[in-house]
């Protein structure tokens, strides 16, 4: 088969470079440009493909591994090996094995799938990669969403390629291309300053650096996407254990005086209380009334939701959030539910990605369940807005919280 007008675009872009980078939206066939674009170089001896390790070892027996992908597109020209983030980040046995390989290989390729991993330079997993990274002159990094977070999610990948692509230090980076605000909050007799980006600058400078060794894409398909919200009622233990955990952070000065992760462990704990509440499970019987069980996709947060969905929806597919929503090709389904709500719209938009790819042949309908209280209503706002959990509670005071919750 003949690659597409963008596939064959992204090669003739990329081909020229030893490094580069595929940001082509999720569902455009980045992995079908990453076998072109290797497969182009000669004399490569190894290939490391790094990926999220469920892609490589998915966790239901239907569904498409990353291997199966790369086999039926004709596969890579050299020995390939697949390591994924969380076994390079996790273990230094695995680490040091698959740096030995790269020492001894005469002209490794190394490619990162789903490259918005890397973010945080602390982080043993981008620490691990950037030092196999000096160590290949061919890389190549995918994925469909390089500014997740916001800008600086850019540099760790572009330093992956090479650090002389932008030159600069990370403070460098954020003063050059970031506008910041720093607030000050009093709790109590603790004085705690956050910082949060508002805005960015010099973007035609940053395109300058970098721009050769990117190829950007969107994906239009001839198919529609419709988004439809079904509400739900709590019900009265849920709704009695919301209120009650709501009280209990928000009235206890110590706790509130800690730092901004006392919100995330509030809002979890909310969330879960409610995760089973039997209004969710009559809401996704009320849809599969109207779309076949056997054609969607669920996604969960929790494992007493996973164990109760699998239980009484035995045809659907259900995936988790954390751990099954990058890379996987699910055009056999057309229909996604949002069982649990998260805060964090890369996730969301990773899903909504799985069904909506090439070589989808239906509309695709999700679906978004809302339950009656104010923290749903609250992430529904800032999933819209594109605003993390974190960067909300940096701009509200304690009062303004109960109110909204």
């Amino acid at each position: 088969m003949e690659l597409l007008p963008n596939q064959q675009s992204a090669k003739a872009h990329l081909s020229s470079w030893r490094v580069g980078a595929l940001f082509m939206d999720m569902g455009t066939g980045k992995t079908r440009v990453a076998i072109e674009l290797v497969n182009s170089v000669r004399e490569i001896d190894l290939i490391v493909y790094i990926a999220p390790l469920h892609t490589i070892y998915p966790t239901e027996p239907d569904i498409e591994s990353i291997k199966m992908q790369v086999a039926k597109w004709g596969g890579f020209n050299a020995p390939v090996v697949y390591y994924g983030f969380e076994s390079l980040s996790q273990s230094g046995r695995i680490y040091l094995e698959l740096r030995q390989k790269i020492e001894q290989a005469k002209k490794p390729f190394i490619i990162l799938d789903e490259s918005s991993k890397i973010k945080n330079y602390t982080a043993k997993r981008t620490q691990r990669l950037l030092d196999l990274s000096q160590m290949a002159e061919y890389k190549l990094i995918l994925t469909g969403t390089p500014f997740s977070k916001n800008l600086l999610n850019l540099k760790p990948q572009m330093d992956f390629l090479s650090p002389k692509i932008l030159n600069m230090s990370d403070a460098q980076f954020k003063n050059t291309f970031c506008k910041y605000t720093r607030i000050t909050k009093h709790l109590g007799r603790i004085t705690k300053v956050d910082e949060f980006i508002t805005g960015y600058e010099n973007i035609d400078y940053l395109y300058s650096l970098c721009g050769h060794y990117i190829f950007e894409c969107d994906l239009k398909l001839q198919i529609k996407q419709a988004y439809t919200d079904i509400r739900y009622q709590l019900d009265d233990a849920a709704e009695q254990e919301y209120y009650s955990l709501k009280e209990k952070y928000l009235d206890n000065e110590k706790l509130m005086a800690m730092n901004n992760n006392i919100f995330l462990e509030m809002t979890e704990k909310m969330r879960h209380s409610y995760c089973c509440t039997e209004g969710k499970f009559t809401a996704v019987k009320q849809i599969f009334k109207e779309v076949p069980e056997e054609k969607t996709l669920i996604f969960y947060r929790y494992v007493n939701s996973r164990e109760e969905l699998k239980h009484r929806f035995p045809k659907a597919t259900i995936l988790s959030y954390q751990t099954d929503v990058y890379g996987l090709n699910l055009q056999h389904l057309c229909n996604t539910i949002y069982f649990d709500k998260i805060w964090d719209y890369e996730l969301r938009i990773q899903g909504s990605r799985r069904t909506y790819r090439t070589g989808q042949e239906y509309d695709c309908h999700y679906f978004d369940l809302t339950g009656n209280v104010g923290l749903e209503t609250l992430i529904n706002k800032n999933i819209e807005k594109k605003i993390s959990m974190v960067e909300y509670f940096k701009t509200i005071s304690k009062k303004q919280l109960k109110e909204v919750l």
